[in-house]
C-alpha cells in the first residue's frame, strides 16, 4: 500500500513539475520579443532570422511601463536615431497664399477722348495691345463744326491785315478764334501751319499726349463720335496691380508692412516682389471677400494684364511653442507626440497644433515649455508601441488622453 502511494505521489510531482516548466516558458515568452540589432523595426514574438539582413534575431525583455508609455534599450535608441529636444517658446509665422489677377495700374491709365463731334475718317492704330508713343498720330477727324472754326480763324486773320485795328480789336478776335481751336484739340504747330497756308483742310489730325499700350479701342474707321466720347484708352504697363481676393477671416492675419511675393503659373521660376498699396475697406456681401492690391514692377514687359497670379504674404510673427514637423504624428483625426518621461522611457501625448512655417509647427496645447519631445524617430516609437501593446490598446489610450 505504501509503495502504491509513493508511486502516485511521484507521478503527481512529475506532472506538477512539467506544468510549472511549461507555465514558466510561456511567461518568459510573454515578457520578451525578438528583434534584429541592425533593423530594430523588425519585431516578432518568437526566434528566427531577419527578413532584411538574415541575421539571427535576438530576444529583448519587455518592461513594465504605464499603459501609454514604452521603454527602449540603448541599442534601439541608437539604431532608431531617436533624438529628443526641449520644446521652447519662439516666434513663428506662416505665409498666406492668395489667388490674384493682374490688371493695369489705373493711376497710370489715360483715356483719349474726342474734343469735338465728328466722323473718324482714319485710325492709325487698330489693335488692342499696340504701343503708342507720345506725339504719335492717332486719327483723322472730319468735323463740320471744327472746319467752321478754322474758317473763322482765317477770316479774323484776313480782317486784321486789311482793316484798321483802331475801331475793332481784331487781335482779340484772332486770339478768341485761336483759343477755340486749341480747346478743340488742335496743336500750336497745326494752327501755325493753318495761318501760313491760309487754307483749311477738311480733315484734322489728332496726336497722342502720352505713351502707353492700347487697352480699349471702342471705335472704328467711319464711326461718328460725340464730343467727350472715348476713342481709345492707353495704359502705362511699367507697373501692374496684382489684385488678390482675401476672405474676411484672413484679413487680420495680413501684415500690411510685409513685402509680398507674386508668382505666376505662366512664368514658372519667376517671382516678383511688391508692397501692399491698397486694401479695400468694403467686404462683398455675398462672398464675404475683400480685395488687396500689390503694385508689381514690370520693367522687362513680361507681365500682361489678365494673367493669373499667386500672392504670398507673410503673416505677423507670434510667440508660441513650436516643434519640427516630423515630431508630430497626424492621422487626420488627432495629433500626437512622444515625450521622454525618464531614461529610455517615452510617453505619448495628444496635442493641438496651429500654423506651420517652413519645417516648424505651432503647438497650441498639450505640452509645456521645457518638455523633452522626440523630434526624430517618432514613427519608430509608434511602431514599437503598436507591436508591444497592439492597435486596440493604442486606440484605447489615445481615447483617454487629454490635452
Amino acid at each position: 500500500m505504501k509503495k502504491i502511494f509513493l508511486i502516485i505521489t511521484g507521478v503527481l510531482f512529475l506532472v506538477s513539475s512539467c506544468g510549472n516548466k511549461k507555465q514558466s516558458k510561456q511567461a518568459a515568452s510573454d515578457n520578451e520579443y525578438y528583434t534584429c540589432s541592425m533593423h530594430p523595426q523588425i519585431m516578432q514574438p518568437g526566434p528566427g532570422t531577419c527578413p532584411i539582413c538574415h541575421m539571427e534575431l535576438i530576444p529583448v525583455k519587455k518592461t513594465n511601463t504605464a499603459a501609454d508609455e514604452i521603454m527602449l534599450n540603448d541599442e534601439q535608441i541608437r539604431l532608431g536615431n531617436i533624438q529628443v529636444d526641449t520644446i521652447r517658446d519662439g516666434a513663428i509665422h506662416d505665409d498666406l497664399v492668395l489667388t490674384a489677377t493682374l490688371s493695369a495700374d489705373e493711376t497710370k491709365a489715360n483715356s483719349i477722348n474726342a474734343r469735338i463731334s465728328g466722323r473718324i475718317d482714319r485710325l492709325y492704330f487698330k489693335n488692342q495691345g499696340d504701343f503708342v508713343s507720345k506725339g504719335a498720330l492717332l486719327y483723322d477727324l472730319y468735323s463740320e463744326e471744327l472746319n467752321n472754326a478754322k474758317q473763322e480763324y482765317l477770316a479774323a486773320l484776313e480782317r486784321r491785315e486789311k482793316l484798321d485795328n483802331s475801331i475793332i480789336d481784331f487781335n482779340r478776335l484772332v486770339q478768341s478764334a485761336k483759343t477755340k481751336l486749341l480747346l478743340w484739340g488742335m496743336t500750336e504747330s497745326q494752327i501755325a501751319d493753318l495761318e501760313k497756308k491760309k487754307t483749311a483742310s477738311r480733315l484734322t489730325s489728332f496726336y497722342s499726349p502720352v505713351s502707353g499700350y492700347i487697352t480699349e479701342l471702342p471705335v472704328a474707321e467711319g464711326q461718328y463720335v460725340m464730343e467727350g466720347g472715348m476713342v481709345m484708352r492707353l495704359a502705362d504697363l511699367s507697373f501692374l496691380w496684382a489684385e488678390a481676393q482675401v476672405y474676411e477671416s484672413q484679413i487680420d492675419r495680413i501684415d500690411r508692412s510685409a513685402v509680398a511675393r507674386v508668382q505666376f503659373p505662366d512664368l514658372p521660376g519667376k517671382e516678383f516682389t511688391g508692397k501692399i498699396s491698397f486694401e479695400n475697406p468694403e467686404i462683398a456681401t455675398g462672398t464675404r471677400v475683400s480685395l488687396v492690391r500689390i503694385t508689381v514692377p514690370n520693367n522687362a514687359g513680361q507681365l500682361k494684364p489678365g494673367m493669373p497670379a499667386y500672392v504670398i504674404i507673410r503673416n505677423r510673427s507670434q510667440r508660441s511653442l513650436t516643434l519640427p514637423l516630423d515630431a508630430v504624428l497626424r492621422d487626420g483625426k488627432m495629433n500626437m507626440v512622444w515625450v521622454q518621461e525618464g531614461k529610455n522611457i517615452f510617453k505619448m501625448k495628444m496635442v493641438e497644433t496651429g500654423i506651420e512655417s517652413g519645417d516648424r509647427i505651432e503647438i497650441r496645447s498639450g505640452l509645456q515649455n521645457g518638455d523633452a519631445v522626440v523630434t526624430s524617430g517618432a514613427y519608430l516609437l509608434n511602431s514599437e508601441y503598436i507591436f508591444k501593446k497592439g492597435t486596440d490598446q493604442m486606440a484605447h489610450d489615445m481615447g483617454n488622453m487629454e490635452m
